[in-house]
C-alpha cells in the first residue's frame, strides 16, 4: 500500500501495522479546526473547503456522511477516491462506478496533497482530508474531528442544522464513543490485521462483547444515547453497515453475522433509510477496495457485492414507536 517517507511516496514502503502481533492505529497528523468565527485562522466559508474521501473506507464515511446528513454539499467540495490496493495512494480518476478527478486542485494521488501541505511529511496518507483551497494546505485529517467540525462550523451554510453533538449530552455520547470505537470501529481491525492468534483472537471476542452489548441496548432503546440520533449512532453505522460484507469474512469476525443481532439489523435499517444517508452507502466500493488490500486478501480475487444489499436495508425497521 506504500506510505511517505520524507514527503516523497515509496511505493515499496509499509508502514508499521503491528506491535509483538496486534494492530497499533496511528494517530493522525493534521489536527487544525476550522470555526464559525475564523479565530483558529481557518475560518468557515462556503467553497473554500474540500473533501478527499472514499466510498470504501469507514472513517472517511464518517465524513461523507456527515456533509450529507448536513445539507452541506453546496458549501463544501468532494472528490471520490477509486477503491482499490492504493498501491500509489488513494487515486482520484473517473472510474465510470462514481469515483471523480480532483475538481480542487488537479491532484491525482492523494500523497500530492499530503506534500503540499508539508514536504517533508512522513507516514500514511489517509482519507478523510479536510483541504483549504485558500492555503492550499490540510486542515485535518482525523474523522472525528471532522465531523465535529461539519456538524457545528458550517451551519451558516447548512440547510439542517441539526445538533448531532449536543452540549446535554456530549458526556455520555463520548463515553458512548470510546466502547464502540475500541470495540468495534478499531476493533474489527484488530481482528483484520492481527499477525498472532492469541491477538486475533483477543481483538474478536472483543468486538462480540461489544456487539453483544450494544444489542441488549437497542433492544430497549431506539437510538444510543437520549432517545435521538447523536454523533455516537453515526459512528456506529459506519462500521455496522460493512460488517457482514467485509468484516465477518475478510477479517475473520467470524463468530456470528450482524443479521442474527435483529435488534442492530432493525437499528441499521432505520439509520440507512435517514434522509441523504443511502446515497453515501456503496456497497460495490465497499467491497471491492478492501478485498483489494494486498494483506488482507493476498489473491486480490474480489467477491461480487451482495445484489440485495439495498433492499434488505430499505426494509420496514419497525422502531418508530420505540422510547429512549
Amino acid at each position: 500500500m506504500g506510505t511517505m517517507i520524507d514527503g516523497r511516496w515509496e511505493t515499496e514502503a509499509n508502514h508499521a501495522l503491528t506491535e509483538n502481533g496486534r494492530y497499533i492505529r496511528k494517530d493522525s497528523q493534521f489536527r487544525n479546526w476550522v470555526t464559525a468565527d475564523g479565530a483558529s485562522g481557518f475560518p468557515a466559508e462556503a467553497g473554500r473547503y474540500h473533501l478527499y474521501v472514499s466510498y470504501q473506507c469507514p472513517w472517511a464515511h464518517r465524513a461523507l456522511l456527515y456533509r450529507a446528513l448536513k445539507g452541506l454539499q453546496g458549501a463544501i467540495g468532494v472528490s471520490i477516491a477509486v477503491p482499490n490496493d492504493r498501491r500509489m495512494s488513494w487515486e482520484f480518476r473517473d472510474d465510470g462506478t462514481g469515483t471523480t478527478e480532483d475538481a480542487a486542485e488537479g491532484f491525482a494521488y492523494l500523497y500530492e496533497a499530503y506534500a503540499a501541505a508539508d514536504p517533508i511529511y512522513s507516514g500514511i496518507a489517509s482519507v478523510p482530508v479536510l483541504w483549504d483551497r485558500a492555503r492550499r494546505t490540510i486542515v485535518n485529517n482525523e474523522s472525528s474531528e471532522i465531523i465535529r467540525m461539519l456538524n457545528s462550523a458550517f451551519d451558516a451554510f447548512a440547510t439542517n442544522k441539526q445538533d448531532f453533538y449536543p452540549p446535554d449530552l456530549r458526556a455520555d455520547i463520548d463515553a458512548m464513543n470510546e466502547k464502540i470505537y475500541a470495540g468495534l470501529n478499531n476493533g474489527v481491525y484488530r481482528c483484520g490485521f492481527a499477525a498472532v492468534q492469541a491477538a486475533y483472537e483477543e481483538g474478536c471476542r472483543q468486538v462480540f462483547a461489544t456487539l453483544d452489548a450494544l444489542e441488549a441496548h437497542l433492544a430497549g432503546a431506539r437510538y444510543l444515547v437520549g432517545g435521538r440520533i447523536t454523533e455516537a449512532d453515526w459512528r456506529l453505522f459506519i462500521t455496522l453497515v460493512r460488517f457482514d460484507a467485509v468484516y465477518h469474512s475478510l477479517f475473520r469476525c467470524s463468530l456470528r453475522t450482524l443479521e442474527s443481532y435483529p435488534a442492530l439489523s432493525a437499528y441499521m435499517r432505520d439509520l440507512y433509510q435517514q434522509p441523504g444517508v443511502a446515497e453515501t452507502v456503496r456497497i460495490d466500493h465497499i467491497v471491492r477496495g478492501y478485498f483489494s488490500i494486498p494483506r488482507a486478501n493476498p489473491s486480490r480475487i474480489v467477491p461480487l457485492p451482495p445484489q440485495d444489499f439495498a433492499s434488505r436495508l430499505s426494509q420496514p425497521h419497525g422502531r418508530e414507536t420505540m422510547q429512549s
